[in-house]
């Protein structure tokens, strides 16, 4: 640990104190405007502070620092949130501070990266991941004693663009239940998936959500969300810890999961996925949003993604109170995750459903 053998001088030019000291070959300057011996005092502290923070290597690269933690991220968080990271590092945050020392970075230097990305275009959302990533390494990079930056003010533009969504429209409804036919391979064919995106409708699960649900995850009319499956073909229990929820089913929903077990009965399928593919293994994502666009196109239905569809649940139920729909797509805290209080929510889980049934008719 460095030590200050120097002290505060005053500059009469200036009207101020300094003191200038020296750590790892970084020289530092500290100033107070405060005449007498309390400024000189307050030169020390600020000194004395900086001398004693225990900040090590403060030469190294921005770079170099950010490819160490995404080493870190590959052990602690998810590949997708990884390759999402790594996006972000390659496109907007080693352009432009990768060459910066650690030690000389500064607040503005992560909010330009933010400006610049916004002066592109890009979405609100976009732009407050890249914020929370750049939060996430400066956390990093005090945790590993590089800097004690705290970049409480980062913010995102106000003007910053909503990204816009697309829903299906009560016409494209109308179509979604009751054409079954799509192309494949140049011919007219029954859509194999056709009761995932009904269901994906009638319930608002995400697309992860949908192909990791197995038939043990509906009991007597209810069902319990276990888990997901991301991008990566890999099951998580879902993308927060609100995604573990339950919930009853509408009589339409009740007749889709029927649909779909008569469907696997005479493709003489045995598979514990709901929605599985041909051969009764799990669906990818992928390829389900690749059948559905399919689809969507051959029988002239508004262009979405399975995501989104998660939005057309949401806007079709916005006239529910919005603890219902909350905790219907995964929005609230959990109640004990089905347990204590399990008969009291039950009860109104079935209120919700009656709501939804009501909705449906109109558009179904």
């Amino acid at each position: 640990m460095a030590k200050r053998t120097n002290v505060a001088t005053w500059l009469e030019k200036y009207q101020r104190w300094q003191i200038k000291v020296q750590k790892d070959g970084i020289r530092k300057t500290f100033t107070s405007s405060t005449p007498g011996r309390k400024g000189k005092t307050e030169c020390h502290i600020k000194a004395d502070e900086w001398l004693e923070d225990d900040i090590t290597n403060t030469k190294e690269k921005i770079s170099s620092l950010f490819k160490k933690w995404l080493e870190t991220l590959k052990i602690t968080t998810s590949e997708t949130n990884v390759r999402q990271y790594t996006s972000y590092y390659n496109n907007w945050i080693n352009p432009n501070i990768g060459n910066i020392q650690i030690g000389n970075l500064n607040e503005q230097h992560l909010q330009d990266v933010i400006n610049k990305a916004y002066r592109k275009g890009l979405s609100k959302k976009t732009l407050s991941n890249i914020r929370g990533c750049l939060l996430g390494f400066i956390k990093y990079c005090r945790k590993t004693k590089h800097t004690t930056l705290f970049p409480e003010s980062l913010c995102v533009p106000k003007n910053a663009p909503e990204g816009e969504r697309t829903i299906l429209q009560p016409n494209d409804l109308k179509i979604l239940f009751n054409s079954n036919k799509t192309i494949r391979y140049k011919d007219e064919t029954d859509e194999f998936y056709i009761n995932a995106y009904r269901f994906a409708v009638l319930t608002g699960l995400r697309p992860g959500e949908l192909i990791g649900l197995q038939w043990q995850d509906i009991e007597n009319d209810t069902v319990k969300l276990k888990r997901s499956i991301n991008s990566d073909n890999k099951i998580t229990n879902g993308k927060n810890k609100n995604a573990i929820r339950a919930f009853d089913l509408t009589e339409f929903a009740k007749k889709v999961i029927q649909d779909q077990w008569h469907l696997q009965m005479q493709c003489h399928i045995k598979s514990k996925f709901v929605f599985c593919n041909i051969y009764g293994g799990q669906i990818k994502q992928d390829n389900l949003l690749k059948r559905w666009k399919a689809y969507c196109k051959y029988n002239n239905i508004t262009k979405c993604t399975m995501y989104e569809i998660r939005h057309t649940f949401v806007s079709l139920a916005k006239t529910l109170p919005e603890g219902m729909v909350k905790s219907l797509v995964g929005h609230s805290k959990s109640m004990d995750t089905f347990g204590t209080y399990g008969h009291e929510v039950s009860g109104e889980r079935k209120s919700t459903a009656m709501e939804l049934e009501t909705i449906f008719e109109k558009y179904i």
